[in-house]
């Protein structure tokens, strides 16, 4: 086991994103816990899996526990966590970027807790709800930066490869207190590979049953002695596909084109940089097929074409012995052209980020103090009357104190000056505390959202039917959990129970713009009463030498006030009972082989005239790899029995919804079963 000098431990800030990528393994050191750049590097991680056909489990769980989670501002190792963070690993990657190569929703969708909604049936897009809180209140970052906009629009979730991840780390309930107002819900950092000290490659090409295609191109290299960088390529293409044969196009067609280049550099005293760009380019089609009609006998055609720039930085330089101080910058420009029928717009979404940050440590606490300006800008050339620029100024502050070897504390409050909702206090504490093998944590939440047009029923339909907004309060939210986990040999297990309430949340309300009655406006107005969440969720997982068997169950009670001061109603789209249960049998290097079965059981709808509440529903599928040298062929099989909405009843609407959709929002699968195989081919060292 490699031993690490203090000078190497300080090149990274505490508590903002690492970017490290020299480390390749921990000492065991006890002061190795306030090391804010420590991170194992996955590369190492993987070539070390490849060297030994036998799967280690002890060797997995130490893996995991040494890596030090970007997330959090507090820099520690995952098992030391006081804020619980879930971990997709590379590995887990691997397997899902197989299955669904051109996109990460596959990804984040099969963790317990998270569900990817699909919020506009004609193309497709869809957002992430964690433990049954609305999608817009997901903060979805990349190396710690918002590089899909502090406000990302829900089809962004579909234009991100999973090709040059090396994991994927999840924060449930309220983080506004790390990264303000766009984090109400949670946080979903997408952490990139690290360069390694040869140059590597790997190419995947993909092809599906539905007429999809997938290339995307992964290289990293050695560029000089301190400088690393690494290249990510990918092109995308799915034919419109109308499944049930009702002229309605039920799987969009796009075609995608993405670019990514990262540099990593590291100084001789400990200082470092990382630099990223991205391009992305996007056609994406959905309504009717041509000469094919809606309810009203005209056609009804949905498209978006999309273009997004981004960069960003983050820069980190030692001072003294005990603190470091750290700088990120990010930008995001991105432009829509939209067509809802015979109506079109085009738009335009912008980001910036800059944050400055000084982090220090001593025996038994680590923190950081900084200063943050937030931006977001929405500009539209149809509906100037719904553009906005938030300016958000902002000042945070993280402690972690180690009160003993049992438990450890963690304090964070960030206060955001927002330029329409003004000042924001955003607080939360978190607990940590280790019997044994038992490890319990507890945390409380507060934050807050700065309402938009942008709703689900809204990326549905645009704004061609929407009033302008007026009176409308910030979103506000509490969120609590409290979390069981114990490890006993090859066993895995965990229970955690949360909740959450939320304030002024905004929803779509229908009325009449004429006499006659018929409800053809909306309006965004802020909802009577709380919105309330409590759950639970399971996890068990067990490895037994090659083969290792996951099962889960989530539990939600979600409900909202009805209209009028009636009964409290169930939250729409929100299952009470979902499980899953994954078996892997893998040999790395060799061959992986794996099931899984997901259920999801009956859920509330609203504004659909053929259902009250959904039918249960199965999804399952199969997928093996088999690897030779350099070579991986796999194949998957998705939704086995076939399952889709339109055998339930027609997606399309009788008459046109007040919001202006054509369809019933979607509460399960309208892709029916799919295949996909393909290659995965290596280069280099």
């Amino acid at each position: 086991m490699y031993s690490i000098s203090r000078s190497t431990l300080l090149c990274v800030l505490l508590g903002t994103t690492t970017v490290s990528y020299a480390v390749q393994d921990i000492t065991s050191d006890s002061n190795i816990r306030n090391t804010p750049a420590l991170e194992l590097s996955q590369q190492q991680h993987d070539d070390e899996h490849d060297e030994h056909d036998e799967h280690d489990e002890h060797d997995h769980s130490e893996a995991i526990e040494k890596i030090i989670i970007q997330a959090t501002r507090s820099g520690r190792i995952a098992d030391e966590q006081p804020m619980r963070v879930e971990l997709i690993n590379r590995e887990e990657i691997l397997e899902k970027a197989t299955m669904r190569p051109g996109n990460i929703s596959m990804l984040v969708a099969e963790t317990g807790g998270v569900r990817v909604q699909t919020t506009s049936p004609a193309l497709g897009s869809a957002n992430i709800r964690l433990q049954g809180m609305y999608g817009r209140y997901t903060q979805l970052l990349a190396d710690g930066l918002p590089l899909y906009g502090n406000q990302a629009a829900s089809i962004g979730l579909l234009q991100i490869p999973p090709t040059d991840l090396g994991r994927v780390e999840i924060i449930k309930g309220s983080a506004s207190s790390l990264y303000g107002g766009s984090a109400l819900g949670g946080v979903i950092n997408l952490v990139s590979r690290r360069p390694s000290e040869k140059f590597n490659a790997e190419t995947l090409l993909n092809l599906t049953t539905r007429d999809g295609q997938d290339i995307t191109t992964y290289a990293e290299s050695p560029l000089s002695d301190s400088l690393k960088g690494s290249l990510t390529a990918g092109a995308n293409h799915q034919k419109s596909e109308d499944i049930d044969n009702d002229g309605w196009i039920d799987l969009a067609g796009y075609e995608r084109y993405t670019l990514r280049p990262r540099l990593f550099w590291e100084g001789e005293n400990g200082e470092s940089l990382y630099v990223t760009t991205g391009y992305m380019t996007e056609n994406r089609e959905g309504g009717t097929l041509e000469g094919s009609i809606v309810a009203d006998g005209e056609p009804f055609q949905q498209s978006q074409h999309s273009r997004r720039n981004d960069g960003g930085l983050v820069y980190t330089l030692p001072i003294l012995k005990a603190f470091t101080f750290s700088t990120k910058v990010s930008a995001m420009v991105q432009r829509h052209e939209h067509l809802y029928g015979d109506v079109k717009d085009v738009d335009k979404h912008q980001s910036y980020l800059f944050e400055s940050s000084l982090s220090g440590y001593s025996d038994n606490n680590d923190w950081v103090i900084g200063m943050a300006y937030q931006s977001d800008i929405f500009q539209s050339n149809s509906y100037p009357e719904f553009e906005y620029s938030y300016e958000v100024p902002g000042i945070f502050a993280q402690l972690d104190y180690e009160v003993s070897h049992q438990l450890t504390t963690s304090y964070s409050v960030r206060v955001d000056q927002h330029s329409e909702y003004g000042t924001q206090i955003s607080p939360r504490i978190s607990l940590l505390y280790r019997p044994g093998d038992l490890t319990i944590r507890s945390s409380y939440g507060r934050g807050f959202y700065a309402p938009t047009a942008f709703v689900e029923e809204i990326e549905a339909a645009g704004l061609s039917r929407l009033e302008p907004m007026q009176d409308l309060h910030e979103e506000l939210a509490e969120t609590a959990s409290l979390d069981f986990t114990y490890k006993f040999e090859n066993i895995e297990t965990s229970l955690t129970l949360f909740g959450s309430n939320v304030d002024n949340a905004t929803e779509l309300d229908a009325f009449s713009s004429a006499s006659n009655g018929v409800l053809d406006r909306v309006r965004l107005i802020n909802a009577k009463g709380e919105s309330q969440i409590r759950g639970s969720e399971v996890l068990l997982r067990y490895y037994w030498k090659d083969i290792k068997l996951t099962a889960s169950y989530l539990y939600l009670d979600a409900t909202e006030q009805g209209n009028d001061n009636e009964d409290r109603k169930k939250m729409a789209l929100t299952p009470q009972h979902s499980a899953g249960f994954v078996a892997m049998w893998e040999q790395h290097g060799n061959f992986r082989a794996g099931f899984e079965a997901y259920y999801t059981g009956s859920q509330s709808l609203q504004n659909n005239p053929y259902l009250d509440d959904s039918k249960p529903y199965w999804h399952l599928g199969l997928m093996g790899e088999i690897t030779l040298g350099p070579v991986s062929w796999f194949i998957n099989f998705e939704n086995l029995l076939d399952v889709k909405q339109s055998d339930e009843h027609p997606l399309l609407l009788p008459i046109r919804a007040s919001s202006g959709q054509w369809t019933t929002d979607i509460w399960s699968r309208n892709d029916g079963f799919i295949a996909n195989a393909g290659v995965r081919v290596k280069f280099g060292g």
